[in-house]
């Protein structure tokens, strides 16, 4: 495989996790936050099986199975539910947003933890996504924290979620770089979600599922969106031009916003829009900064 073809397959990825805030939002909507999560998974699983296959679990690092595979079912399960559990389709955007500081986090983390080296960009960088997010909960107050702790004490679940999944989603990326040693559990761990979420709904699960055509086409797509995503995004990673994608995808938050306002007919002001942007320049701050020479 060529270098450009792997580039172009991980650039999929990106276009492909760009719905995902869109398409979990609108199967929660037709089989419930956990049994839609569960049925997305198992999809998911199901197409990774076929896709990357079974991984040899002997030949993992036991620090990376173990650690790994509880940060990423924690991620996923706070992710699902953060935007199942969203009171208005505006709000499941917010939650999404709020998911998107992981990049942000992640370069922290390994600032702190893997002893990265930076520059002073990282500072104005975090301090830029931070108040990207205040000025996404604020909609057209910009920064307004009486609104943001407004539309948080609305429905608080889901927020706490969405950011505590971005802080798990960090670490996950940081253990992942010191500890997989180019071993990649996807397919395992996807399975670990799916049968953690229908334990759960095994004890809270309540609604029956709304098949119907509509319904089964967008779980199919949104188990795409989630297991290929990553089946692309470890292709173009390997065998791929990393500056490319790592630059790409801090334009996630940007795509993502503006599929999910189609496809659930939300209406974004332009403060939200001004939020995303500072979301993703002080994500690139950060990775600019990461870029850069020695740290000082």
């Amino acid at each position: 495989m060529t270098k450009t073809k792997a580039t172009l397959i991980g650039l999929i990825a990106i276009v492909l996790w760009s719905f995902i805030v869109a398409l979990i939002r609108v199967v929660s909507e037709n089989f419930s936050a956990v049994g839609g999560a569960a049925l997305m998974y198992t999809v998911a699983s199901i197409f990774l099986l076929f896709s990357i296959g079974f991984p040899t679990i002997h030949h993992f690092p036991k620090k990376y199975l173990l650690v790994g595979a509880v940060l990423f079912v924690a991620y996923e399960i706070c992710l699902a539910l953060s935007i199942g559990y969203a009171k208005s389709s505006r709000q499941a955007i917010e939650v999404g947003m709020i998911n998107y500081l992981w990049p942000t986090l992640t370069i922290i983390a390994s600032i702190l933890f893997n002893q990265q080296k930076t520059t002073w960009l990282v500072i104005p960088g975090f301090i830029i996504s931070m108040v990207g997010i205040t000025w996404v909960l604020g909609d057209e107050g910009g920064l307004n924290f009486s609104l943001m702790f407004t539309n948080i004490q609305s429905n608080p679940i889901s927020y706490i979620l969405a950011f505590v999944g971005a802080i798990i989603w960090s670490a996950y990326c940081v253990v992942t770089a010191k500890y997989a040693k180019g071993k990649n559990g996807i397919t395992l761990f996807f399975m670990l979600v799916a049968l953690t979420l229908w334990i759960q709904y095994a004890f809270v699960g309540t609604n029956e599922f709304n098949f119907t055509l509509k319904s089964t086409i967008y779980l199919l797509l949104a188990a795409s969106a989630l297991g290929f995503g990553y089946a692309a995004w470890n292709v173009g990673i390997l065998h791929g031009n990393v500056m490319i994608l790592a630059t790409a995808s801090y334009f996630i938050p940007i795509f993502s916003a503006f599929f999910a306002a189609i496809v659930l007919g939300a209406t974004l002001s332009w403060g939200f829009w001004q939020g995303v942007i500072m979301i993703c320049i002080g994500s690139l701050c950060c990775f600019v900064a990461t870029r850069s020479g020695k740290l000082g």
